[in-house]
């Protein structure tokens, strides 16, 4: 390997410490998935779910309604299932094939929610417990489909812009939106009454695992290509 390429090319040392960083931070959040899912199956988070999602609806002002209704738009059909193809899209246009391809796997996080929600089964919150905005929705309540894919897909695309946008300009607002819009993605689907607060903290720690992994891997792929 000649010198110049190595300039490019992390440290064994510094891979060896991001792989480890990746799997404490992977153990670390489904430790918590783990712990959030026993208390929902053996039903002692439901009194505190009610009391945290009433005080969260208790903001009625008109713009945080508009806003936990903006945050919530893209996670439903049909736009979720044409945003991440979309995104995908532009970076097989930018010949950026190994972001697309982790892009892809990214999404994953939507089967994921799938899975889990078939074998949890958890009814969603009722009008008769809090207030509910009315929307076409079934399944599982736990977990939130929404936040769990938001930051798989969200998350690596913030990883990606932070990596390839060059003005700052625009990098920062693009990377800064990204990561705003998963943190807000949590306590829309609350706000609306379509999900309780521990499945939207599930969901957040079973994201943040599985985009850690992938993250740690993406890594090691793209050392290699340089």
């Amino acid at each position: 390997m000649s010198r110049d390429l190595r300039r490019h090319v992390v440290p064994p040392r510094l891979t060896w410490l991001r792989g480890r960083n990746a799997l404490l931070v992977t153990t670390a959040a489904l430790a918590g998935f783990g712990a959030i899912l026993t208390s929902v199956m053996s039903r002692r988070s439901e009194a505190a779910d009610i009391a945290i999602t009433l005080r969260l609806q208790a903001q009625r002002h008109q713009s945080v309604a508009l806003l936990m209704e903006a945050v919530s738009w893209p996670g439903f059909p049909p736009q979720s299932r044409v945003i991440p193809p979309l995104a995908i899209g532009a970076m097989l246009a930018l010949r950026l094939r190994t972001e697309a391809a982790f892009q892809f796997l990214a999404w994953g996080t939507a089967f994921v929610a799938t899975v889990v929600k078939a074998f949890v089964h958890r009814p969603r919150p009722l009008p008769e417990q809090v207030r509910v905005v009315l929307v076409p929705l079934g399944g599982s309540s736990f977990p939130s489909g929404h936040v769990l894919t938001y930051v798989g897909v969200y998350g690596f695309m913030a990883v990606v812009a932070n990596g390839v946008i060059a003005n700052p300009g625009l990098r920062w607002p693009v990377s800064v939106g990204l990561v705003g819009l998963i943190c807000l993605i949590g306590p829309s689907r609350i706000y609306q009454g379509h999900h309780w607060p521990t499945d939207v903290a599930a969901s957040y720690t079973l994201g943040l695992a599985y985009l850690a992994v992938l993250l740690a891997v993406y890594r090691r792929v793209k050392a290699r290509e340089l």
